[in-house]
């Protein structure tokens, strides 16, 4: 039985949508952020040394990281569903958002949260107006263009096609959902992207997803 130790408000949301779109039998192991901190708690690292989710156990496999975990679930169960043909230019599509979702869209989200919470955070009153500029002078000359630049690649892309693999929905769309979802969140992804929205808007009508969302509870980037 594949178990899923799933974090609320996580990338491991993904997983158990994946896991609906092929039905295949899960349990879930919950785990609650810390309300302080925002971050896993210890006992994930039980699971995993790094202490993160997603994680998943397979029997004796644990895999980590949710490109690796969509990987190995779509080799080892998938029979050739939400993955294109090998060889295929929708295979290299496929393969290319697959990495892109974690290795280029969420490092300037990331920044991003990192320094809209240094604005936000208590400090000394002497340090504050320093810190606030700083942020903000990142976030402008840097954070910001970057996400920029990327939502507008990736509008372009889908104007071209209706899924980042091409004609048909992949497991690649399910590895986007989260820094698009966080995108249309925290970091500018309005109606000036309308092949963007369109697509978050039929992910999130997807009965998988819907069943995905029952069973990890509460979610808060799931919204058009």
């Amino acid at each position: 039985m594949i178990t899923v130790h799933h974090l609320n408000d996580s990338r491991s949301q993904r997983v158990l949508w994946l896991l609906e779109e092929l039905g295949l039998p899960y349990e879930i192991k919950h785990y609650q952020r810390d309300s302080k901190t925002m971050l896993a708690p210890p006992e994930l690292r039980a699971v995993h040394p790094l202490g993160k989710s997603p994680v998943i156990t397979d029997g004796e496999a644990t895999v980590a990281e949710s490109g690796a975990i969509i990987e190995y679930l779509i080799d080892r169960h998938g029979n050739g569903r939400l993955r294109p043909a090998i060889g295929t230019p929708e295979f290299l599509q496929y393969r290319y958002w697959l990495h892109f979702a974690e290795g280029s869209a969420m490092s300037p989200l990331l920044m991003k949260l990192v320094f809209d919470k240094v604005a936000s955070s208590p400090m000394p009153f002497f340090v504050k107006p320093i810190a606030r500029g700083i942020s903000a002078q990142v976030l402008k000359s840097f954070v910001m263009p970057n996400i920029e630049r990327q939502l507008d690649f990736m509008e372009s892309e889908l104007a071209q096609r209706p899924w980042f693999a091409g004609a048909e929905f992949s497991a690649a769309d399910i590895q986007m959902s989260f820094p698009l979802e966080a995108s249309a969140q925290r970091a500018g992804l309005d109606a000036r992207r309308p092949k963007l929205n369109d697509w978050l808007r039929r992910i999130h009508a997807r009965p998988a997803y819907k069943k995905a969302l029952e069973r990890g509870g509460p979610y808060s980037f799931a919204k058009d």
